[in-house]
């Protein structure tokens, strides 16, 4: 049985729903599962049962410092090396995200995950491109943007899924390995280019108050979101030396198609 955490989240439903096409005996974890699924609750370490599972895809449980992180994930390993779990596959960053205000949490997973006596599949993922064009700002004039021309090589989080779903339904075929996954750069430009929008410049330090106001943001985001954009900007996320492709088995979609639909969804839309 392949077990998929953080099943409430966008990716790890993706890679249900492509476990279930291919005929996979896939069930999903969360607080709370849909019927069949199981309950995991990574705050209540003692409460883990991951009896029977056969190969589990630990999907990042972030939006938390980074503490709290880590102590998730590591209960979640420690109860994979419990009860049994023949294989775990863990959804990680880039590396070339080394730098950005969440890389820690995920390169102390990885660590963790290589000592654990388990066997392993790092997928370490680009930024999605539906988070680019999310983040991405909308004022009477069109866009703003903080990341400035620079290229991000950021893949469709469906394309990140298909890959994960095909490495779960056969990991013996890559364990002991780490993919880099990324996809076709685009810019800010190629995304109102999309939507046929101007876009405005958007200065780092503008940016950086406009977080820090925000109401709706936890205290850690404000410089995760921040180091995303100058990380961008820079030129430091538009690497495309990819292992995708060779997972897929066909190049990736353009990330620039979904980033453009999630920053539409953002707009100002008329009634």
């Amino acid at each position: 049985m392949i077990l998929v955490t953080g099943a409430s989240g966008q990716l790890a439903r993706r890679i249900i729903t492509h476990l279930h096409a291919a005929g996979a005996d896939v069930t999903e974890g969360s607080r709370s599962p849909a019927s069949g699924g199981r309950t995991l609750d990574f705050d209540s370490p003692a409460a883990l049962d991951l009896t029977g599972v056969e190969t589990l895809v630990l999907v990042s449980a972030g939006y938390a410092e980074d503490d709290v992180v880590l102590a998730r994930h590591s209960a979640v390993l420690e109860a994979a090396r419990r009860d049994g779990v023949g294989h775990v596959l863990y959804t990680s960053l880039v590396g070339a995200g080394d730098h950005l205000g969440f890389a820690l949490a995920h390169r102390a997973t990885e660590r963790a995950l290589r000592r654990s006596g388990l066997d392993w599949t790092i997928m370490r993922n680009g930024l999605y491109a539906e988070l680019v064009g999310a983040l991405l700002l909308w004022d009477e004039g069109g866009l703003q943007s903080p990341f400035g021309d620079g290229h991000v090589a950021a893949p469709t989080r469906d394309d990140l899924a298909l890959a994960a779903a095909r490495v779960a339904a056969a990991p013996g075929r890559h364990a002991g390995s780490v993919y880099e996954l990324t996809g076709p750069p685009f810019t800010v430009g190629d995304i109102a280019r999309e939507l046929d929008a101007p876009v405005q410049d958007l200065p780092l330090g503008e940016y950086r108050r406009r977080l820090l106001a925000s109401p709706a943001l936890l205290p850690f985001e404000p410089p995760m979101l921040a180091s995303i954009a100058t990380s961008v900007r820079h030129g430091f996320l538009a690497d495309h030396g990819s292992d995708l492709t060779g997972l897929l088995g066909r190049d990736p979609h353009p990330g620039v198609e979904a980033a453009a639909a999630a920053a539409w969804l953002q707009s100002p839309q008329p009634a």
